[in-house]
């Protein structure tokens, strides 16, 4: 059991951090301090009072959360079986775990630095794309990963429309946290949709440096008027699911637990 305890820690503590960057993702958003990605969010964390202090948390949080995501591609977790669907979501969470870990190291770096860890416009994203063309097979890992978006937004409305996350909550967990969760990752679909769509779209022009991240993508949806506020209302609201995971997630999967038990 210490060791479903552990991995259970390690989860909530990065639902937390999680939560605490996409409300400040959304409110960002619907205000005038406009459209920003998330290592601009770890910079106005560490402009902020305390900001020094709330940074390490949030960095110690991401890094939790990417070492949960590792973990849990590894052993199953909410991808169990041997199968192509199986291998695609184990290899979903291992991208997501390597990003938040990414994160993470980026907040803490902040910590001990004069500067602040956001950047402006997401000009560090087609930079890093544009390094990575570099190497031999970058050009095709960036298709991968354009396409991997793509995937990753049907995989994102569909729970939107069906609310399974919700089977992997106690079951004391409040009413309101199922619609709050279908907004959430509704939101997350069209932005997904939006990054991976101008990751194929630099690819087709030969102009890995147009790729954005999540920042791009919002300026992107600037212009759509109310689309742009609802997907700003629900990657906050996003934020709040990721806070009421962090009190309510629970490692449900009967062979996963056993394993762990071991």
């Amino acid at each position: 059991m210490e060791r479903i305890t552990r991995l259970q820690t390690f989860a909530r503590i990065g639902f937390l951090a999680r939560g605490v960057v996409y409300i400040l993702l959304g409110y960002f958003a619907l205000t005038a301090l406009g459209s920003q990605g998330t290592t601009d969010v770890l910079g106005a964390i560490k402009d902020a009072p305390l900001g020094n202090v709330l940074l390490a948390l949030v960095g110690i949080g991401l890094l939790g959360y990417g070492v949960y995501r590792l973990y849990g591609a590894m052993i199953g977790i909410d991808a169990p079986g041997t199968g192509a669907k199986a291998a695609g979501k184990r290899i979903g969470h291992a991208a997501s775990g390597v990003a938040h870990l990414f994160l993470g190291f980026i907040a803490l770096r902040g910590v001990f630095s004069s500067s602040s860890p956001g950047g402006s416009g997401g000009s560090g994203t087609g930079e890093a794309a544009g390094f990575v063309t570099d190497f031999p097979g970058g050009e095709i890992l960036l298709w991968i990963i354009g396409l991997g978006f793509l995937l990753a937004a049907v995989a994102q409305a569909k729970k939107a429309i069906t609310a399974k996350f919700m089977y992997r909550l106690d079951p004391d967990v409040p009413g309101f946290a199922e619609p709050v969760g279908r907004a959430g990752f509704a939101a997350r679909a069209v932005v997904f949709v939006v990054i991976g769509w101008t990751i194929v779209q630099a690819m087709l022009n030969g102009n890995p440096e147009a790729v954005g991240g999540i920042g791009q993508a919002l300026n992107t949806l600037q212009g759509t008027g109310w689309l742009f506020t609802v997907v700003a209302v629900g990657l906050l609201l996003f934020g709040v699911f990721s806070l009421i995971m962090a009190r309510y997630r629970t490692i449900r999967d009967d062979d996963i637990i056993a394993r762990l038990k071991r």
